[in-house]
């Protein structure tokens, strides 16, 4: 099973704002046409991006996947051509086990810089990222890997 869904109300206060009306009225991800690899995600918050500067932007939702499959994170084609907005990672990765850990229940956020000339405004439900749900493999020779995520953000980072 792949879906998305939203964060609770909870985490939503926390990392967004206190608004039931907004929590209420956002909607998950959808393709846009019969034939869309990505699903366009929207930005919550309101914000003029000036041209060097940066942003995260929270999204509410999360997602739930098969084991074997990521969520790839790209920022629309449209915004890097026409604004010269670009994702501050460039491409982001959701891992399965992502999905409701225990810092922050798998809220996904984007970070957008804005590389361009020229403010770039970011209203409530403006497309600001695609998500691509893809399969991966690992080598048949790997050890058993029996870690588990314990929190959001760079938790699988240590050393």
């Amino acid at each position: 099973m792949r879906k998305f869904e939203k964060i609770s109300l909870e985490q939503f206060k926390k990392d967004v704002k206190d608004d039931i009306e907004l929590y209420n009225s956002y909607s998950l991800p959808k393709r846009k046409t019969k034939h869309s690899a990505a699903y366009d995600i929207a930005s919550l918050i309101d914000y003029d991006l000036n041209p060097g500067e940066s942003i995260v932007i929270p999204t509410g939702i999360k997602c739930i996947m098969p084991n074997d499959e990521f969520l790839m994170i790209i920022v629309r084609s449209s915004l890097g051509f026409k604004y010269g907005v670009k994702m501050a990672n460039q491409v982001g990765i959701v891992d399965a086990d992502y999905y409701n850990n225990e810092s922050n229940e798998g809220h996904i956020f984007v970070k957008l810089e804005n590389t361009g000339d020229k403010v770039f405004p970011i209203k409530i439900g403006d497309r600001v990222a695609q998500g691509i749900f893809i399969k991966y493999f690992t080598v048949t020779d790997e050890e058993d890997v029996t870690e588990e995520r314990r929190g959001g953000f760079g938790s699988t980072g240590g050393k």
